[in-house]
């Protein structure tokens, strides 16, 4: 047996054991994706086109509330894209000198209140919010949902008592068809995506706390090259019509 032969089946062996062997073919490059837990639909459509128009290439997701996103980039995370549902959030990463370029907003979110299918307690207003008895879920205050949950209530003069205040609106959501709670400020998107499951109530303060959301490139993005087209597919024409068809308003 040769000297080629010999070494090759050793990193056969090694290569078994999660050692690289002996193939000259660069892995695929995988982008990682930290986004806001209520983009998980829509950047779950918009990654599929990703992969089409980008063979080779694989899409990571991190779905979370921003503010947790945030806190793990300013500690050390190590992702290619952050988006985030509002400013706030991109803003304390983008201090913290982690963005390739200025954020770009590609998005806006409204929210509205959802409850268990034909509205048993009958909640028209988000001053119903406050009804004794009643048992609401919101998003936690750092959370881009929570924010612009407590705006809503600065400008009503109404304080919502929550039974509990969730990490991410995905949470809410879930409370809320689980028969958890009674009802929640989620976002509109988020009512449109579980159809059936809720019922929506739009209140009008909510035009006073419209979430813009904002992308952005890492600076140190392992794979910067892939992470830019995919900023790109987000703002540009066939990712805007994904988010418009989930519910998102435009920037």
């Amino acid at each position: 047996m040769g000297r080629t032969q010999v070494v090759c089946g050793a990193m056969a062996v090694m290569l078994a054991t999660g050692v690289a062997g002996c193939s000259s073919e660069p892995a695929s490059p995988t982008i990682t994706v930290f986004a806001a837990a209520s983009l998980q639909p829509a950047f779950t459509e918009i990654a599929e086109q990703f992969k089409t128009d980008n063979p080779g290439v694989a899409v990571a997701f991190n779905f979370a509330g921003s503010s947790d996103l945030a806190t793990q980039l300013t500690q050390g995370a190590r992702a290619d894209v952050f988006a985030s549902a509002n400013t706030t959030q991109m803003d304390k990463v983008a201090q913290a000198g982690l963005l390739d370029a200025a954020a770009v907003p590609f998005a806006t979110n409204t929210l509205v209140i959802v409850t268990a299918p034909g509205n048993p307690h009958g909640v028209r207003s988000f001053a119903d919010l406050a009804t004794p008895g009643l048992a609401v879920v919101v998003c936690q205050a750092p959370v881009p949902c929570g924010a612009a949950t407590h705006k809503v209530e600065d400008v009503t003069g109404v304080t919502v008592t929550p039974v509990s205040e969730e990490p991410d609106v995905t949470d809410v959501l879930n409370k809320v068809t689980t028969g958890q709670a009674d009802a929640g400020v989620v976002y509109r998107t988020d009512a449109q995506h579980a159809g059936d499951k809720v019922a929506t109530i739009e209140f009008p303060e909510a035009a006073d706390a419209v979430n813009t959301y904002p992308i952005a490139l890492l600076e140190e993005a392992p794979s910067p090259g892939p992470a830019r087209a995919f900023v790109d597919l987000v703002t540009g024409e066939a990712g805007q019509k994904v988010l418009h068809a989930a519910g998102f308003g435009k920037p």
